[in-house]
């Protein structure tokens, strides 16, 4: 029975979902819209921090083939 139960109860989260969704419309574009710029900048900051250790990496790989 727990096999049917989980996929019971995540076809009524669904349905509960969709119908907060459609009720709360306006403020889940306030929240979209609001949240943006904090993904953007989290986003800016983890390609910054990934192309600054590439480019250690490649100084460092560099430095190891001149011994």
């Amino acid at each position: 029975m727990s096999k049917y139960s989980g996929i019971v109860i995540g076809i009524i989260a669904v349905f509960i979902g969709l119908k907060g969704l459609i009720a709360w419309h306006g403020e889940l574009i306030a929240l979209l819209k609001g949240s943006l710029p904090a993904v953007f900048i989290l986003v800016g900051a983890i390609a910054v921090i990934a192309g600054l250790s590439e480019i250690k990496d490649e100084i460092s790989a560099k430095r190891e083939e001149k011994r």
